[in-house]
């Protein structure tokens, strides 16, 4: 990713100086995906990682089922819009109107990314369900992403220490869905781990592209077109 020019007033989604170390997060993750998407196209199996990992999830008592629910809901239609319409509306009330775009078009890019690789993948979990990758994964860690970006992209640390912080977060809100979905027996591990790398490339791209759009926009003179005008 090339370094985009900060909007008025530090508006821009990516900070300046963060885009290497976020551009080569983006690629990572993207070649994970496609890597993923080769080894399980077309299963119906877990595989190596599932059966290693799965049943620590599947085990849980009860009580975490409920917080499997709970953490669940987060990833259904009416907990993110909840979560989405908060973000954004804190967003207009910090007068950043270019970051209330960005909390509801990076999720929503992310999700629809997952939507549409499912039936490209064609791999199945239970009774033939589409599984990879994880939607809800790709919805959580995508929101927490953005909320990160836009939460350290100010005042945040400089060097590699920001973009730690932005995809620690995005890390622990991927880890917590991903063991939601397996815990209810909706996804394989690698499901959540190809929702969780979605959601990194789609979002950080999501920003990239949003800061070129709105600063060249910006940088469009007033009343260009009328050359009479002093």
């Amino acid at each position: 990713m090339g370094g985009a020019v900060t909007g008025e007033r530090g508006s821009a989604v990516l900070p300046a100086g963060r885009h290497t170390w976020l551009g080569l997060v983006a690629a990572l993750a993207a070649l994970v995906v496609v890597a993923l998407a080769g080894l399980y196209a077309d299963g119906s199996r877990p595989g190596a990682l599932d059966r290693r990992v799965g049943p620590a999830a599947e085990d849980a008592g009860p009580a975490w089922r409920d917080v499997a629910l709970g953490v669940d809901f987060l990833g259904e239609p009416g907990g993110a819009a909840l979560l989405v319409a908060a973000a954004s509306a804190g967003a207009l009330v910090l007068r950043r109107p270019r970051a209330a775009v960005f909390v509801v078009l990076g999720p929503a890019l992310a999700v629809l990314v997952t939507k549409l690789l499912k039936p490209l993948v064609g791999r199945t979990i239970h009774d033939g369900s589409l599984s990879f990758p994880s939607g809800h994964t790709a919805f959580l860690t995508a929101f927490a992403l953005a909320v990160a970006l836009l939460a350290t992209g100010r005042t945040g640390p400089g060097g590699p220490v920001g973009p730690a912080l932005v995809l620690g977060a995005a890390t622990a809100a991927g880890a917590a869905m991903g063991w939601a979905q397996v815990a209810l027996g909706a996804h394989y591990p690698t499901d959540a781990l190809g929702g969780w790398c979605t959601a990194l490339a789609v979002t950080l791209v999501t920003a990239w592209l949003l800061d070129r759009t709105a600063d060249r926009l910006g940088r469009r003179p007033v009343g260009a077109s009328s050359p009479g005008r002093r």
